[in-house]
């Protein structure tokens, strides 16, 4: 048995706390203990059919996160893709989604609700199967594991921000490393509350579920269509629970600070832990959801920032409890002087994973007490490799391609290498320039993109789309030039306004800013 299954029959095996989920609007409570039942019939059905690749799409039921646990009982790989976005053709997702997972060596899919229709009646390969008829609670007998593994717990895709959605092969040592560091870090026990609307098919929605499984603990885990229907609810869920660990990306964080007035009766005192992952952090808003949420109960101290990526398994760094959000502020110039740029520090790496800048002539900071380079990370959670490349030396450094600084009490990220913008020998980071445009009113927070256009030219410039729901375009536009230009020190040549729900996004929800450059590029005259 690999060594992450045995660390789940373990932890699950002997556990006294629960699973559970939410289900047609009310919380389904299902014993580790039960959970793994489930799991070893999955595996048994693996086992008995030669499965050796499992995918999985579909709602976060009791019988989706048994298969995912029994997938590693049978030493088997499992991977797990989205449902349709908004305004997709659901018969061109199907067929798009079993595409995938054939390409990665996927053998049977198992799914269920409306996705599980929908795969059904494509037909070929890879099958699809109900997840209700494998993962059945009845069992008899004990579970004899295989004799060999495969070197591969998860094929998880990257989020495909600046190109075209990757697989990563991520071995069962890695995984275990990865959830092991980060429970370290953070302090799990048994006695830990974990809360989530995470989406699972997200290295940071099923680190989370993991992380909790492996130590055994209570985990509350809530659909994310349930979260995108209703965001305060979280809110709720975290009180109904008594969460003391929850995570979510910025935008959620962000959203309930901005609108907090709508918040009411609700209990985050128990709350001890808050991640914040996967986008970049608003220190404004997020400094916000704190203040705001303390009438509630909830500590500024417990705030988290952190940084990921799916070639990691996830965690890479993250901070100690209690420490909160700190905030790295650089004086920076302008052509109307001077301005501070304000960031989150994201943390130390994790127990097992180590960070380090390399210096890139293409960024110059202009401080000397912070030299921007690029991210490199190693550790014993890395990835063996993309799908389709050669196996990676676990010794190497990864070239992330985002780059940061260090500073006392963590990494600071600035952005994507790809993603730069330079205007007359200046560095600026889209994520600086989104943050100003989105306080404009009309302008949708999180909606906001920021490139540089013509940058092959004599003349390169700053582009900002944006997606606005507003009555007067005109002034919003004047404001977004003025605002930008005065704290980030950089006239946009060209501001485009939007439908709301029209920028393209990866299907973790990030916004394509490449995509977005090269439809701009490809209008200009």
């Amino acid at each position: 048995m690999n060594p992450l299954a045995a660390a789940l029959t373990a932890a699950l095996g002997a556990s006294d706390n629960h699973l559970v989920v939410l289900t047609d609007g009310t919380w389904q409570h299902h014993p580790w203990p039960e959970v793994l039942a489930r799991a070893q019939n999955v595996a048994e059905r693996l086992l008995d059919d030669g499965v050796t690749g499992v995918g999985l799409v579909g709602e976060p039921t009791v019988e989706f996160v048994a298969t995912v646990v029994g997938t590693f009982l049978a030493g088997s790989a499992v991977s797990i893709l989205p449902g349709p976005i908004r305004g997709a053709d659901a018969d061109q997702w199907a067929h798009a989604t079993l595409a995938r997972f054939d390409g990665i060596g996927v053998q049977r899919v198992w799914s269920n609700g409306g996705y599980l229709e929908k795969l059904s009646t494509v037909g070929g390969r890879p099958a699809v199967g109900a997840l209700t008829d494998v993962a059945t609670a009845h069992r008899s007998g004990g579970f004899t594991p295989p004799e060999v593994d495969s070197p591969i717990a998860i094929l998880q895709g990257t989020a495909g921000s600046t190109g075209s959605p990757r697989t990563v092969r991520l071995s069962p040592e890695a995984v275990l490393a990865n959830l092991t560091g980060l429970n370290t870090r953070i302090g799990v026990s048994t006695s830990t509350v974990g809360c989530s609307w995470l989406p699972l098919y997200h290295d940071m929605g099923l680190s989370f579920l993991l992380s909790g499984a492996v130590a055994g603990t209570d985990v509350w885990q809530a659909p994310t269509a349930a979260f995108q229907a209703s965001p305060f609810r979280w809110l709720t869920w975290l009180t109904e629970s008594g969460a003391t660990v929850t995570a979510a990306p910025n935008m959620a964080y962000g959203m309930i600070g901005k609108y907090s007035r709508r918040v009411t009766d609700v209990d985050l005192s128990a709350l001890e832990f808050a991640l914040n992952g996967g986008e970049p952090v608003d220190c404004d808003l997020t400094e916000r959801f704190a203040t705001e949420m303390a009438r509630f109960g909830f500590s500024a101290g417990a705030l988290a920032p952190s940084y990921g990526l799916a070639e990691s398994t996830c965690a890479v760094t993250v901070p100690r409890p209690g420490t909160g959000l700190l905030v790295d502020e650089a004086v920076i110039g302008t052509e109307d002087g001077v301005t501070t740029r304000r960031q989150a520090v994201l943390g130390e790496a994790i127990p097992g994973t180590s960070v380090r800048i390399e210096p890139t002539d293409a960024v110059t900071s202009g401080d000397r007490e912070r030299e921007i380079g690029e991210v490199l990370i190693r550790g014993s959670s890395m990835m063996s490799g993309y799908v389709g490349d050669a196996v990676r030396d676990p010794e190497t450094w990864f070239a992330t391609g985002d780059l940061g600084y260090v500073v006392d009490g963590g990494l600071v990220v600035c952005g994507r290498a790809k993603e730069i913008i330079t205007i007359a020998g200046r560095n600026v980071f889209p994520a600086e320039v989104e943050r100003v445009a989105a306080t404009v009113p009309g302008v949708r927070e999180g909606a906001v993109v920021a490139v540089g256009i013509g940058e092959r030219s004599i003349r390169p410039g700053l582009a900002v789309v944006a997606e606005f729901r507003g009555r007067d375009e005109a002034q919003a536009r004047v404001d977004l030039i003025a605002q930008v230009a005065s704290e980030c020190g950089v006239v946009p040549a060209d501001v485009t306004f939007v439908r709301p729900g029209s920028l393209p996004r990866t299907s973790s929800g990030k916004l394509r800013r490449l995509e977005v450059r090269r439809h701009l590029e490809e209008s200009r005259p």
